[in-house]
């Protein structure tokens, strides 16, 4: 007697329709819009509520200063300074986090040794460390990067942690019960099942990076995007402050979006709604 087989429902994203993803474009460039008329308003008749709208410039005042800065090669040398301290710190966070992340959730011992050292330090706010590393590193610059890593890794490795610990044990017997050794258990089950919760320490990491490393060259810098707003209000050019304020926010919302879309890349397998 043959048993027929049900066929199986496989579930496919729905692609959100054109008009529908013009409509949401259209309120977010709409949502910015308001936001510049808004504060165009409040600066052209000098506001002085509880807010000193009278002290800032204009759109239009940034919006010059902008556009004069994107013509030097001290805006583009102030991005590259930020965005090499930024590259270079998250990426050791994240080898890092994840290699030590992966350890505290696999193995007792690793974890009876290395968390409680972590859970210490983990509530010290990165920036409260520049003073350690102006003392412990020969460079400013190290010292930096020291503070940009700290940021990142904290995030990673909780995630980390929390993401292969929820993993599903009948997975790894799976494997098992298959002849796989522990490290084939490692690379083809934990690492693939744990990216999502991965992803997302990586993506709150890069966040917290921009947070401190700006923060860090205010604070003991020489060049940088931090370092020029923070020269920028020493000397009351305050259209200067507001141009590296956007430029630092800018700057954190294209790293954050391309950790995001390697993270998409790398989960492909999962079902997911484009929400773009």
């Amino acid at each position: 007697m043959t048993q027929t087989l049900e066929p199986v429902e496989v579930l496919v994203p729905q692609a959100i329709p054109p008009r529908r993803r013009t409509s949401r474009l259209a309120v977010r460039a709409l949502s910015i819009v308001a936001v510049l008329a808004l504060w165009e308003l409040l600066t052209a008749f000098d506001a002085d509520l509880w807010l000193h709208f009278d002290r800032l410039p204009t759109p239009v005042e940034v919006a010059r200063d902008f556009a004069y800065q994107l013509g030097t090669g001290v805006y583009y040398q102030d991005l590259v300074d930020s965005l090499r301290r930024i590259i270079t710190g998250f990426v050791l966070a994240a080898v890092l986090g994840i290699a030590v992340g992966t350890a505290i959730a696999r193995s007792r011992g690793t974890a009876d040794v290395v968390q409680p050292l972590l859970e210490v330090v983990r509530p010290i706010p990165a920036i409260a460390m520049v003073p350690i590393a102006i003392l412990l590193f020969p460079s400013n610059e190290q010292g930096i990067v020291f503070i940009t890593f700290i940021a990142a890794f904290f995030p990673v490795v909780v995630s980390t942690r929390h993401a292969v610990r929820a993993l599903p044990v009948v997975w790894e017997d799976a494997i098992r019960t298959m002849g796989g050794s522990r490290w084939r258990v490692l690379w083809n089950v934990v690492l693939p099942g744990a990216l999502p919760g991965v992803f997302s320490g990586l993506s709150v990491g890069m966040g917290v990076s921009w947070i401190c490393v700006i923060s860090a060259e205010m604070i003991s810098g020489e060049f940088g995007v931090g370092y020029r707003t923070w020269q920028a209000y020493t000397v009351v050019d305050y259209p200067g402050v507001i141009v590296g304020m956007l430029t630092i926010g800018l700057l954190g919302w294209l790293t954050s979006a391309a950790v995001e879309l390697l993270g998409r890349r790398a989960t492909r397998w999962l079902p997911r709604e484009d929400n773009a």
